[in-house]
């Protein structure tokens, strides 16, 4: 079954205000007053405008930096990189493929194996615990969501 991920005006009407100004609008949540920052259940992360899969719960770490980390994405074609030259700063700003949302930075500074850090807004994701995933359309990530003690 192939799924089609995009951005419609019906997902975007059903965004929060908060979410529709970190996806739409290229904003950041505040550090350690947001949701997933700490979130530690296994399952995966997906555009909370498309759908589409973007981060597994068994890849992410803590990088004390308040919003989620991961090392790297759970679909690497589902993830865009541009150069992001706000704020009086060279960074990498993350963006998914098919919502084109604002998804947040990635950083040179992770974890192995891969030394990169994905930064993410929690407003530009949905969380699918493991136990929903066949339901919600996404079993075949099931092996990758669990986590280590599950």
């Amino acid at each position: 079954m192939t799924v089609s991920y995009k951005k419609t005006d019906e997902a975007l009407q059903k965004l929060s205000p908060e979410q529709f100004a970190v996806t739409q609008q290229d904003h950041t949540e505040p550090p350690f007053r947001n949701q997933y920052w700490d979130h530690k259940e296994a399952g995966i992360y997906v555009d909370v405008v498309s759908g589409e899969p973007l981060f597994a719960a068994s890849q992410k770490f803590d990088s004390a930096c308040g919003w989620p980390s991961f090392f790297r994405p759970l679909e690497p074609d589902n993830i865009v990189e541009k150069r992001d030259i706000s704020h009086g700063m060279v960074r990498i700003e993350v963006r998914s493929r098919h919502g084109d949302s604002h998804l947040g930075h990635v950083f040179p500074d992770g974890p192995p194996p891969t030394g990169i850090r994905y930064c993410i807004n929690p407003a530009s994701m949905r969380f699918i615990p493991l136990d929903e995933l066949e339901a919600e359309g996404y079993g075949q990530y099931r092996e990758i969501a669990e986590l280590p003690d599950t």
